[in-house]
């Protein structure tokens, strides 16, 4: 049984050198070809010097008067097609090489959002595949991840792990199934948010935060955040779909500054422009964006303790710990809340932690 071997070269032969030694032998010039096939005289010298591709017509017009079937043409310029491609797709390899490290790849993987390799080659792969680009080098020019490229107050964050981190949200986000978002809804469901923070078990009130933003349309996403993103929260809205996710880590670890986060990024979400990226970091430098974190800042503050009862219990000058657990009790609000309010506030040093919650990862 005999079979026939195809072997394909990794050198890129133009079908053009070809064509040369096929006139040279036929004593046909490139003048007289371009007579013949009605072709300008530089579109032929074009094909010789590999310039200019063989399409289906040259390749009829080419068989009709040299007598070579048009198929070897067209096969002769797909092979040689098919290897520049292979050589530009090296080369993209190559320049993604450097790129690798700027990914915490490893916590990407514990979190489960690559496949977890050494192999310097699968890992630009799985990180391509990740952020849906044909090269790492074009994950700046989404439109997605250039909230990402701002710079915090103080540190300068890793741009590229802030992207993965809201990519990772993104691909979580579809996961979760919401209602349509409804701005009203995520307004009536503000005051049954805030009383979570009474809740003992945060687990248990986690699960109940998620099931309240899904009915508003609201994905809720908690993740680990990165090394060097030094994030709190994000926010989102899923192309093609009306949806926005709401993403947040516990960096910080006090269950008091989860909450005033969260509901700084569902002011975010319920006033600021619909589609827009919110991302917040610890601190941040761009000042077309100042009035907006004031604006949630102050959403925050008020609604987890209303101005004009902060002002009342802060006049007595009271802040001892039976004083802010019956003020907390009072408002039915978590009395560490209380305590971290007084902290920023200066009313009482940060030594002091009556009633504050420390969160970490299980």
């Amino acid at each position: 049984m005999a079979t026939d071997t195809i072997i394909q070269s990794d050198l890129a032969i133009a079908p053009g050198e070809y064509l040369l030694e096929v006139l040279e032998e036929a004593g046909v010039s490139q003048t007289d070809l371009a007579r013949r096939t009605g072709r300008p005289v530089q579109a032929i010298n074009e094909i010789v010097k590999g310039n200019k591709s063989i399409t289906a017509e040259t390749a009829l017009q080419f068989e009709a008067v040299l007598g070579v079937p048009a198929h070897i043409w067209t096969g002769l310029e797909s092979e040689y097609q098919l290897v520049l491609a292979k050589q530009r797709a090296a080369e993209e390899l190559e320049n993604d090489k450097p790129l690798v490290k700027n990914f915490p790849f490893k916590e990407m993987a514990g979190i489960g959002w690559v496949k977890n390799t050494r192999n310097q080659t699968e890992r630009i792969f799985e990180l391509r595949r990740f952020f849906e680009v044909s090269s790492l080098q074009n994950i700046p020019t989404v439109g997605a991840y250039a909230p990402a490229f701002r710079h915090a107050t103080g540190r300068t964050p890793s741009s590229h792990a802030v992207a993965a981190w809201l990519c990772g949200g993104e691909h979580d986000a579809k996961e979760i199934e919401t209602a349509a978002f409804d701005r009203k809804r995520l307004r009536d469901v503000i005051d049954p948010i805030r009383a979570l923070t009474c809740r003992e078990n945060f687990g248990k009130a986690i699960e109940e935060l998620q099931s309240l933003l899904a009915e508003s349309g609201i994905a809720f996403i908690l993740r680990p955040h990165l090394p060097k993103t030094y994030l709190t929260g994000a926010t989102f809205w899923l192309r093609g779909q009306d949806k926005a996710a709401l993403m947040m880590s516990i960096r910080g670890s006090w269950a008091d500054i989860f909450w005033f986060t969260l509901l700084h990024e569902i002011c975010h979400i319920l006033k600021h422009k619909k589609r827009s990226t919110f991302v917040d970091f610890e601190g941040v430098d761009d000042p077309e964006i100042t009035d907006q974190e004031a604006e949630a800042d102050a959403f925050a503050r008020d609604t987890l303790i209303p101005a004009e009862d902060w002002q009342t219990f802060v006049g007595r000058h009271d802040f001892s710990a039976d004083s802010i657990f019956s003020f907390a009790e009072r408002l039915a609000l978590a009395p560490g809340i209380v305590t971290g309010r007084l902290q920023r506030e200066q009313f009482i040093p940060y030594t002091r932690h009556d009633f504050r919650t420390w969160l970490r990862w299980a």
